[in-house]
C-alpha cells in the first residue's frame, strides 16, 4: 500500500487539492466517516470574492479589521488576490453559483464585509452544493470509513500513516502527505460541525513534535438552535442576520446596539460574546426574529433551514427562534507557511480549517473559511508537485495502544463539558488553570489512543488560552 500521495479529510480543501492533483500520481483520499460527513457540507453561508480587481484592497481590509491585529497580512493578500481565479475554475468546471433572472452571479452580505462578495449555491446550502460537486469530480479513490490514528515519520521525513479500517489496524505508505482533517468541533459541549471533527490530528501532532498555533483562537457562531437532541446544533446562518433578520430579547428589544454600533453586522465575536454577556446579566431568552422577511423569500432563499426549522415545530418567518452561540471554527491549528508546508517534517502539508496560516487571526470574516480551503489546497498542491517526497526505508508495523479503555466513554463526555465551561466565549484564569488540572489528571489516567489524541488537543487550547493573558478576537479573558 504505497502511495504518491495521501489526503486525510474530504472536504473542501482535501476534494479541492486532489481535483489539481494529475491522474498520472496514485492518490488516495482517508476520510474518518462516510465521504459526505464533514463541516464543508453543512457550510450555509457561502464563498466570500473581491467582486472585482477594485474590490480586493477592501475585502483585505474587512479581514484584517475582523482579524482583530493578528492575521498574516501577506496571507490575507494572497486569499483576496486568487479569490476570483479560485471562482472561476470551480465555475469552468462547471459548478453553478446561485444566479438573478438575467444571469449574473447573486451576491450577499455577512456580519463585518463593507459589501456584498458573498457567492452562493442552492440558497442556504453552499457548502453541500459544492461538497456534492467536488465529491462528483474527484478523480482519485478514497478510503472511507478510515480513521487515522497516527504518522509514520522516519528521520525528519513522512512516510505515511497508520489508519484503522473496519477494526484492524494498517499502514499506508506515501511520498508526500496532505492533512485537511478539519477542526475540533466534537471536544465542546455544543458545536455546529459534522460529528466526526474532533481534533485526533492536531493531537497526534502534539505526540510529533509538530508546531500547532494560535489554538487558543476558537470562534463561537452566535445564533445556533441548541433545541434539537442530535450533538450537532443547527446553525443559523449568518446570511440571516446580513439579509435582515434581529437579533432580540423576549420583549423584542435589540440590544446588540448596546454593544456595537453595526448591531447584528458586527464580527461574530463581538456578537457572541454580547449574547453571553446580555444572557447573564438578565436571564433573558434570546431570539433570532425573521419578521422582516417575506416569507416567499425567505423559503427560497434559506430553503434547508426553513425546512430545518419546519421539521422542528417553528412557523418560519413567522416564527422567532431562541438562540445561543455554539461553537463554530478552529482559527488556529497545523502552524504552515503559505504553501501548505508543515516546518520540521518534509513531504509533509496541512491545509483547511486544520492548518494556520494567519489568514483569519484572532477572528475569522464570516464565510472566508471555504475560499481559504479553496486558495491554499491550489497553492499546496502546485509546492507539491513540484518537490520530491520522502524516500523512507522503515518497514513500519502498528502500533499495539488500545484504542478504547473502560471509562472512555464518560471522560469524553468530562471533556466536552469542561471545555465548554472554562475554555469557550468567556474565560477565567482561574477557569482555564482547573481545566488544565483536570485535562492532566485524564491524561494520566487509564485511557485509549483515541481519547488521549482528544485530550492532547484539548490541552494544547488551555495552554495556549492560558499563556495569552489579553483579551483579542474570539480569545476572550476576564481576569
Amino acid at each position: 500500500m504505497q502511495y504518491d500521495v495521501l489526503i486525510i479529510g474530504a472536504g473542501v480543501a482535501g476534494l479541492y487539492a486532489a481535483l489539481n492533483i494529475p491522474t498520472d500520481k496514485k492518490v488516495l483520499l482517508i476520510n474518518k466517516t462516510r465521504p459526505w460527513e464533514c463541516n464543508t457540507y453543512y457550510a450555509q453561508g457561502g464563498v466570500t470574492t473581491a467582486r472585482n480587481d477594485a474590490d480586493i484592497p477592501i475585502h483585505i481590509k474587512d479581514t484584517l479589521d475582523a482579524g482583530a491585529g493578528m492575521c498574516n497580512e501577506e496571507a490575507v493578500r494572497v486569499l483576496s488576490e486568487t479569490s476570483q481565479s479560485v471562482v472561476r475554475d470551480l465555475m469552468a468546471r462547471g459548478f453553478k453559483f446561485d444566479t438573478g433572472e438575467n444571469g449574473r452571479l447573486l451576491y450577499t452580505k455577512e456580519a463585518a464585509h463593507s459589501a456584498d462578495r458573498i457567492l452562493h449555491a442552492g440558497g442556504d446550502a453552499t457548502g453541500r452544493h459544492l461538497h456534492h460537486f467536488l465529491l462528483l469530480n474527484n478523480p482519485h479513490p478514497m478510503l472511507a470509513n478510515a480513521t487515522v490514528i497516527d504518522f509514520l515519520i522516519e528521520a525528519g521525513q513522512i512516510c505515511g500513516v497508520e489508519v484503522v479500517y473496519k477494526g484492524e489496524r494498517k499502514v499506508i505508505l506515501a511520498h508526500q502527505v496532505i492533512l485537511a482533517s478539519g477542526g475540533v468541533g466534537s471536544l465542546y459541549r455544543f458545536h455546529t460541525n459534522a460529528y466526526s471533527i474532533s481534533g485526533d490530528i492536531q493531537g497526534i501532532c502534539v505526540e510529533k513534535g509538530i508546531a500547532l498555533d494560535n489554538m487558543e483562537m476558537m470562534q463561537f457562531h452566535p445564533t445556533v438552535y441548541l433545541g434539537n437532541q442530535s450533538v450537532q446544533k443547527q446553525l443559523l446562518s449568518e446570511a440571516l442576520r446580513g439579509e435582515g433578520a434581529q437579533v432580540e430579547d423576549e420583549d423584542g428589544y435589540r440590544f446588540l446596539f448596546d454593544y456595537d454600533p453595526r448591531g447584528e453586522l458586527a464580527p461574530r465575536d463581538i456578537v457572541s460574546r454580547a449574547l453571553f454577556d446580555y444572557r447573564r446579566k438578565t436571564k433573558k431568552q434570546i431570539y433570532l426574529s425573521f419578521r422582516e422577511f417575506d416569507p416567499a423569500y425567505f423559503h427560497k432563499r434559506f430553503p434547508n433551514i426553513s425546512a430545518n426549522l419546519r421539521d422542528m415545530g417553528f412557523d418560519v418567518p413567522k416564527d422567532r427562534v431562541p438562540v445561543s452561540p455554539a461553537f463554530h471554527y478552529a482559527i488556529g491549528g497545523i502552524k504552515t507557511d503559505l504553501e501548505g508546508h508543515v516546518a520540521g517534517v518534509k513531504g509533509l502539508y496541512a491545509i483547511g480549517e486544520a492548518a494556520s496560516t494567519g489568514v483569519h487571526g484572532a477572528n475569522r470574516l464570516a464565510s472566508n473559511s471555504l475560499l481559504e480551503g479553496l486558495v491554499f489546497a491550489k497553492r499546496a498542491t502546485a509546492a507539491l508537485l513540484s518537490e520530491p517526497g520522502s524516500n523512507c526505508s522503515t518497514p513500519f508495523a502498528p502500533g499495539d495502544e488500545p484504542l478504547f479503555v473502560e471509562g472512555d466513554k464518560e471522560k469524553k463526555e468530562q471533556l466536552r463539558r469542561i471545555m465548554w465551561k472554562f475554555v469557550s466565549i468567556v474565560r477565567t484564569t482561574e477557569g482555564l488553570q482547573e481545566a488544565l488540572a483536570t485535562l492532566d489528571a485524564m491524561l494520566a489516567s487509564p485511557i485509549g489512543r483515541m481519547l488521549r489524541l482528544r485530550l492532547l488537543t484539548a490541552h494544547e487550547i488551555v495552554r495556549a488560552a492560558l499563556a495569552r493573558e489579553e483579551s483579542v478576537g474570539v480569545h476572550y479573558r476576564e481576569n
